[in-house]
């Protein structure tokens, strides 16, 4: 299968090298660098599967090779579990030269990539994503972060790697439940940017999931293509990129009410991206259809299209918290497939839509 790579084309660009096989030579994907240590942070399933193969690729480039295991999931992104990795990283000891590798999925890269932003003021990081969300979303563009009991995301920094070595053999051994939840990160790339991938999912939504297959490893170059696009265009989150949060603003809050336990990141988005839809249409940015259609992709890959019973009042609340509101609610809204933009909404259009979306 053929090894796919773009080029994010930030302040000190980067490549995403996707293909099946390629966690096999990490050390020819590692840029050049002055380290000698190199501190893999991962899970212990992901430890099983793959560590291996990573730390023998960091060793044949000269690092002397430091692994820790942190929970799976966003119960890897707390306060208590970033101050005890600081207390390993000062016992290797990592100096400011060396490596922090993320190799896991997206709670992972994410939080391998704030201890890299922020241990000795930031040092170097090797993103190995090894889900399918992890792989188009979090391992690329330099967003970092960890939970607060507030809300999710609120504490973080933006530090881009040294690269990003996506291999989609990873996803043979992925759980179903998360490899279905990933491709809301892809379904959404197709409804701000690409319609080419909700098409291509439609023709053939097993194909879609198949990791062994072509169709998969293509939505994710596609994927990744409409992120490294959009993050070389704005990447702080000044403008533009802000759309790659469609789904995301009910998603967050459905997290966060229910202690990052109920649902996967995934889900939550696109139960979210249900919500944006109905919003979209209702408020009349977009024409009818987008909603049934939205429904039924998210149906046609296994992801949920509606949420347990929730307060509005608290949705609401979490919602304006979140860290990209400005003047008000904003929600990122699809005038039509492969076209997005930010909206300053009104509440009563908002509470209708979580009404449709969340269970009786």
């Amino acid at each position: 299968m053929t090894t796919m790579r773009i080029t994010v084309d930030v302040a000190a660009p980067y490549d995403v090298v996707i293909g099946r096989g390629v966690l096999d030579d990490v050390d020819a994907w590692l840029p050049d660098t002055a380290a000698r240590r190199a501190a893999v942070v991962t899970t212990a399933p992901v430890e099983e599967h793959h560590a291996a193969a990573v730390t023998a690729g960091l060793r044949a480039a000269g690092l002397d090779v430091h692994v820790r295991q942190v929970p799976d999931g966003e119960a890897a992104k707390s306060l208590d579990v970033l101050g005890q990795l600081y207390d390993w990283l000062a016992a290797i000891p990592l100096a400011r030269t060396d490596l922090v590798v993320g190799l896991g999925g997206g709670a992972v890269t994410d939080l391998a990539g704030f201890v890299a932003a922020t241990w000795h003021r930031g040092v170097p990081v090797l993103q190995v994503p090894t889900t399918v969300l992890a792989q188009v979303d979090a391992a690329v563009g330099g967003k970092t972060g960890i939970n607060l009991a507030a809300g999710k995301n609120l504490v973080g920094a933006f530090h881009q790697p040294l690269a990003v070595v996506a291999d989609t053999a990873t996803l043979d051994t992925l759980p179903a439940r998360e490899l279905r939840a990933g491709m809301a990160e892809v379904i959404k790339c197709g409804f701000i940017r690409d319609p080419r991938i909700l098409d291509r999912i439609e023709r053939d939504p097993a194909a879609a999931l198949d990791p062994a297959g072509e169709v998969l490893p293509d939505l994710i170059h596609r994927a990744v293509a409409v992120k490294a696009q959009i993050v070389a265009a704005d990447t702080h989150e000044h403008g533009e990129r802000a759309l790659l949060n469609y789904g995301h603003t009910l998603g967050h809050a459905l997290e966060t009410l229910t202690g990052y336990a109920r649902y996967r990141h995934g889900e939550a988005v696109g139960i979210g991206m249900r919500f944006a839809a109905l919003v979209s249409e209702w408020s009349g940015v977009a024409d009818a259809g987008l909603h049934d259609r939205t429904t039924a992709i998210l149906a046609d890959v296994g992801l949920p299209t509606v949420c347990d019973p929730v307060d509005s009042d608290e949705v609401f609340a979490v919602m304006a918290r979140d860290k990209k509101v400005r003047d008000g609610l904003r929600l990122v809204l699809c005038e039509r497939p492969g076209v997005a933009r930010v909206a300053a909404l009104d509440r009563a259009v908002l509470e209708r839509a979580l009404a449709r979306v969340r269970h009786p």
